[in-house]
């Protein structure tokens, strides 16, 4: 087996998921930032994922190994895939190229079993907590599994040495839910990406927006877990006192057919990524997001880099990012009235609005990738330093 010395850097790290751009969602954008940070600071990747299409071809550039395993849908995420467990493939390549420390992202059977490939090998792992799949149990009529999922999720994170979440708040409930060695890793936004520069006066004409209207969005998975009906009762408050606003839908997912044939007056745009999804972002003026299953929600903080004002429930990014009547609006968890009401103030009140636009693009331009890579870079350091010793 090949050894390595283990410095403070550069580390070889293994790191798995099940999603990588150019998939469109947080967890995708989120681990392809970081892989790309942490190549930008001398460190080597092996990225190991399941192959997402006949087409899908691995990426390999210096510094980056991209390693494709078979995988098989994921039901309700089309186009996306759970790899199938692959410990005796890995067990060979790291005997005759051992990482350092062993990143896992998701939790499904490739992650699983990367994880006891590495313990095997006594190879340090990091895992992330990046979805609720517990919760979204509920929303896909698997009620009766959310109890199991969850007690099998907490006996693969407490395996690994070190467990990451976004948020102190999601750290504080998954510490008192039995999980061991909870760290918090936050989330940036790439503000050279995502900006009010990209508001496209042309983009709002084909949604039929003069310049002058109201343009209120939601940007996410058309999901039943995220919450849609209050997104609609939310978007009648408003129009109720602003006749003439308009309501973008961005994204796409199961409950996306539904919704399409019953609100024939709402703008819906699919899926979007990279320059044109900022466009779309900047392109509005208020974002609703009344999803209550997030461990974090990229989406909020886009949003507020693209100075939309921001009308969400006060947990995940929201608690941690927005100040309540500065730089956006928040309404305590579940309180569906509320929330409602928060929403039409927006619509009602042209001031509070422009106000809360300003606040949120001030507080997004705090919120930097590199401080995130830090962290994480300091985590993975540390595990491979105990390692070696």
């Amino acid at each position: 087996m090949k050894n390595l010395e283990v410095p403070s850097r550069p580390l070889e790290v293994a790191v798995v998921t099940e999603t990588f751009p150019p998939e469109v969602n947080g967890v995708a954008r989120t681990v392809g930032i970081l892989v790309d940070a942490l190549i930008a600071r001398g460190h080597r990747v092996q990225l190991i994922r399941p192959r997402q299409g006949r087409h899908d071809q691995p990426i390999t550039r210096p510094s980056l190994e991209t390693v494709l395993r078979p995988g098989f849908p994921i039901p309700g995420y089309r186009g996306l895939r759970m790899g199938l467990p692959a410990k005796r493939a890995l067990l060979r390549a790291w005997r005759l190229r051992r990482p350092h420390v062993l990143q896992v992202v998701t939790e499904g059977p490739l992650g699983s079993s990367a994880l006891a490939a590495a313990k095997a090998l006594e190879i340090p792992v990091c895992s992330e907590f990046h979805t609720n799949f517990h919760t979204y149990s509920r929303h896909y009529g698997l009620g009766l599994l959310a109890r199991p999922v969850a007690a099998h999720l907490r006996r693969l994170h407490n395996r690994a040495e070190v467990t990451l979440v976004p948020t102190a708040e999601l750290a504080s409930e998954l510490s008192a839910a039995g999980y061991e060695h909870v760290r918090v890793v936050g989330r940036g936004v790439d503000t050279t990406l995502f900006h009010p520069g990209r508001r496209s006066n042309a983009l709002r004409r084909s949604w039929g927006a003069a310049p002058d209207d109201t343009v209120a969005m939601y940007v996410g998975r058309l999901g039943p877990e995220k919450n849609l009906r209050l997104f609609v009762q939310a978007a009648e408050a408003m129009r109720a006192l602003d006749p003439g606003l308009k309501v973008v839908v961005v994204g796409d997912g199961p409950a996306g057919r539904a919704l399409r044939a019953s609100r024939r007056d709402f703008v819906f745009c699919g899926m979007r990524a990279g320059t044109e999804l900022a466009e779309h972002y900047a392109s509005g003026d208020v974002f609703v997001f009344p999803s209550l299953t997030e461990t974090f929600g990229n989406v909020t903080t886009e949003a507020m880099a693209s100075r939309l004002a921001v009308v969400a429930y006060d947990y995940a990014a929201a608690r941690q990012c927005i100040r309540h009547g500065e730089s956006g609006l928040l309404a305590p968890c579940g309180d569906e009235p509320c929330f409602v009401r928060l929403t039409a103030t927006v619509a009602a009140d042209r001031s509070l609005r422009e106000h809360l636009r300003t606040g949120a693009l001030s507080a997004a331009r705090t919120l930097s990738w590199e401080r995130v890579t830090d962290d994480l870079e300091s985590v993975l350091s540390e595990l491979a330093r105990k390692s070696a010793r």
